[in-house]
Formats: C-alpha cells, sequence, structure tokens
C-alpha cells in the first residue's frame, strides 16, 4: 500500500475524473487523500477517499466565481481567461502551499497526483523536491516542436503555408502570455522558488507522468507528443447516488433523444438552451436540457412541451438512450458522449470551448458552431446535418472505440504504480 495524494481544482469538471483516479487507487489498497474544495466532500468520500479541503486558500463555488474573484464580473473571452488564470489558478496558488504543507507535516505522503490546472501541488513538490504527476482533465495545452499552440482551436498544418503559421504561432507564445509572466514570477517567489517556465505549459505539465483524459484522435493523431505523456480516454466519475432518474423518464422510450447541456460554468440558458429549444421544439423528438445546477429543473423561459427540463442527470443511464449531444463544450461530457459513439454539436465560446470543438469537428464526428451564443436556425441545422449523414456517428464511433480501449482510471493507476 502507498500513500497518494490527489489534488484537483475546485471545479466539478476537475474534481469528477480525479475521483475516478481515486476511486480506482482506493481499490488498489491504497491510501488516498484528496485536496479540493469543501463543497465536493460528499463526491470525493464516495470514491473512498478522505477530504483534505481548501483552508488556506479560498474555498470558492464554481456557479458563483465573481464573489471571490471579482476581477471576473463582467468579462468574457480572452479577458475572462487572462483573469480566471491570474486570480484563481495563480492567485491562489501559494494558499494550497500553505494547506499543503500543513498536511504533509501532518502526515506525509508517498506520491502526488495533480490535475494541470493545480498550481499549489507544482509549487509543493518544487519546494520538497519530489517528482508529481499530472492528469490531465480538460483538452491537452501542451505545446510541442509541432503543431500550433493548444487553445487556438487550429488544427496542425498539412502544408508548407500552414507548417510556417504554426512555428509562428508557437514562436508567440511567449508574447501572448506576457500578461501572466509576472503573476507566475511572483506566484514562485511567494514560497521561495525561482521560475521554472514563463507560460503555463512550461510550469503546469510533469516531466516524470502525464496522464491525459482523451485519445489521440482528439488530438489531431500528433506523433510530436512526449514519451511520458499518455492518453488514457474516459477518466469516469463514480455515479452520484443522490441522482435519481427523473420522473419523465419513460418518455424516452423509443424516441430519438437529443441531450442539450452548457456544464457547470458560463450556464446562462440563454446561450445554448434556449436557441437549441427554439429550433427542435416543434419536433418528433425528446430535448432533454440540464441546467448545471443541481436541483434547478426548471429555465427562465418556457419550455416546448417536447422538453425535459433538470439540473443533473445520471448520464451512465441517460447516454445510452442519446443519439446526438448539443453541447457547449465541456471537455468531460464531450469525452462522455464520445464513449457512447454519440455524435456532437458544440457550440464553444470562451476559455478551452472552442478548442474541444475544434477537436470534435476535426475527428469528423460532429460539427463545430464557431460561437457559444448560436441562433436557433444554425442548431437547427446542424441537427439536420448530423442526423442525416451517417457519417457523423460512424467517426464518433471510431473515437469511441478508441476512448474505450485507452483504460481510462485503471490504466491511470496502473501508470502511478510504476513511475512514482
Amino acid at each position: 500500500m502507498s500513500r497518494f495524494l490527489l489534488s484537483a481544482m475546485p471545479f466539478t469538471g476537475h474534481v469528477a475524473p480525479m475521483t475516478a483516479v481515486a476511486q480506482r487507487l482506493v481499490a488498489h489498497g491504497h491510501d488516498v487523500r484528496f485536496y479540493t474544495g469543501s463543497r465536493f466532500r460528499s463526491r470525493v468520500e464516495d470514491a473512498g477517499a478522505i477530504l483534505v479541503p481548501w483552508q488556506a486558500a479560498p474555498d470558492f463555488d464554481e456557479n458563483d466565481l465573481q464573489a471571490t474573484f471579482p476581477r471576473l464580473v463582467g468579462k468574457k473571452g480572452v479577458r475572462q481567461l487572462f483573469a480566471n488564470l491570474t486570480d484563481c489558478f495563480i492567485g491562489t496558488a501559494p494558499a494550497q502551499v500553505t494547506d499543503l504543507t500543513a498536511e504533509w507535516d501532518r502526515e506525509p505522503w508517498d506520491a502526488l497526483a495533480a490535475d494541470e490546472t493545480s498550481l499549489g501541488a507544482v509549487l509543493f513538490s518544487g519546494l520538497k523536491r519530489k517528482p508529481w504527476a499530472t492528469i490531465a482533465v480538460v483538452p491537452l495545452n501542451l505545446t510541442g516542436p509541432g503543431g500550433p499552440p493548444s487553445g487556438m482551436g487550429l488544427a496542425p498544418g498539412t502544408n508548407p503555408l500552414t507548417r510556417v503559421r504554426d512555428a509562428a504561432l508557437r514562436a508567440l507564445v511567449p508574447l501572448i502570455s506576457r500578461p501572466l509572466r509576472k503573476p507566475l514570477v511572483d506566484m514562485f517567489g511567494a514560497v521561495g522558488l525561482q521560475p521554472t517556465g514563463f507560460t503555463i505549459e512550461d510550469v503546469v505539465f510533469s516531466r516524470s507522468l502525464t496522464a491525459a483524459s482523451g485519445a489521440p484522435l482528439l488530438d489531431y493523431a500528433r506523433r510530436d507528443r512526449p514519451d511520458h505523456l499518455h492518453f488514457v480516454g474516459e477518466l469516469r466519475s463514480p455515479a452520484d447516488p443522490t441522482v435519481a432518474q427523473p420522473s419523465w423518464w419513460p418518455d424516452l422510450d423509443d424516441r430519438t433523444v437529443v441531450l442539450v447541456t452548457q456544464g457547470t460554468q458560463n450556464i446562462d440558458p440563454n446561450d445554448l438552451i434556449r436557441p437549441a429549444l427554439d429550433a427542435l421544439g416543434g419536433r418528433d423528438l425528446i430535448v432533454v436540457a440540464t441546467s448545471g445546477i443541481p436541483g434547478r429543473d426548471e429555465l427562465p423561459f418556457a419550455a416546448p412541451p417536447n422538453a425535459r427540463v433538470v439540473g443533473f442527470v445520471p448520464y451512465a443511464d441517460l447516454l445510452p438512450r442519446v443519439d446526438l449531444m448539443i453541447t457547449n463544450g465541456g471537455w468531460g461530457g464531450t469525452i462522455a458522449a464520445l464513449t457512447h459513439d454519440i455524435p456532437l454539436i458544440v457550440a464553444g465560446g470562451d476559455i478551452d470551448k472552442p478548442e474541444v470543438a475544434a477537436r470534435v469537428a476535426w475527428s469528423g464526428a460532429g460539427v463545430n458552431l464557431r460561437t457559444g451564443t448560436p441562433s436557433a436556425k444554425a442548431v437547427g441545422d446542424a441537427v439536420d446535418r448530423v442526423l442525416d449523414d451517417p457519417s457523423f456517428r460512424a467517426a464518433a464511433a471510431r473515437v469511441g472505440a478508441q476512448l474505450r480501449a485507452l483504460g481510462g482510471a485503471e490504466r491511470v493507476v496502473e501508470l502511478l504504480e510504476r513511475e512514482l
């Protein structure tokens, strides 16, 4: 038995896949502690791990980030991205080190594994001069010697002109990341370390082991990835026993089912759910729309008769019944759908969502709407295109087969036991 400390930023999309790893580590007989926000206590404990809650670090609510990080108020797109990285991820890292140090002093662990946004874990590893593993739970944002930088929604170049474009964009990464340089330097200085890099990508990825959710077909089948990087497919979190099938579940029997979700952040239903319901309201199908907030089973506008609205729904039960997913591009939901061979329509508006949309479109498994706020007509046209063209489902099945073959959380545990 080994003692593991897992760390994840307190977002549902980060904690959920990491609890899948925690559950498998516990099943292998390991002692597992999990450092994240206190609101995830039941999820962590249901996986068999012990919660180490944020204390010195601000224990924020992902559905109300502005309450803890007021600079995020009114920001969208690139401005939101940089404010989020600076205040939420970089700014909280020294306090995360305080929490981790207190837990280490109470009882050390043998191995540390963290999601790729847990900068506090990176700093702690540097202070203790111990290796750590990265478990990538969002699209792999790892700049390599080829292809464009991740996050731009661009497929790697395939001819001399686009390869030159990729090289030029890679050279611009330090310039584009300049607003983060001082916050990163200050972050390292706050804990008495010298910077190991001046971009997020330089800092967050382990050089010992990176286990990435997803598959090569969702990474443009790039051939320039390092040997310590391993794709592991879907990190399926343990089922939440408190989430039951809603009363309308039998309505899905023998019907075409379209799932519409905006994930758990930037969840204004007017962005995607409303145009989707406007587009599909009169059709012979059932639309399941998730609000992203537990218990919020209604919308601030009237839903058509063929819509079923729910805060959360058990994906393990629902996805086998879904014919098409319309999503804002949350990585976990996208991988879950593709693991079930479900084609996608992706309305990726900001943060990492445009990158997800581009990867899905490149794989052939769906349509990229190229906006987070599509019109009803754009959604309706995309639905017709995907349901009428069998190539989308065939491509989704190819990606799904690759995802299922990569081993998931069990593969992560195998890598952790071997490498750390």
